[in-house]
């Protein structure tokens, strides 16, 4: 049997602190599916916050560029 096609993606702060959660959900049974919105524990805010979903491709590439402009 085929493993089933699962997409990875990050529950993100709303708090903008940089942290997020990844998660994975399956393909094939999420079609037309909400976004995930949930209300999760912020370390670095130390409190609890809402985390919504992002796709793990565009938020790495904001993330990789933040941190550079931070190194620089």
């Amino acid at each position: 049997m085929a493993k089933a096609a699962k997409e990875t993606f990050f529950l993100v702060s709303s708090e903008g602190t940089g942290f997020f959660y990844t998660n994975r959900k399956n393909k094939k049974k999420g079609k037309g599916e909400n976004k995930l919105k949930v209300r999760k524990y912020d370390p670095v805010a130390r409190k609890h916050v809402l985390f919504e979903d992002k796709k793990l491709s565009k938020l790495k590439k904001k993330y990789v560029a933040a941190a550079e402009a931070k190194s620089e």
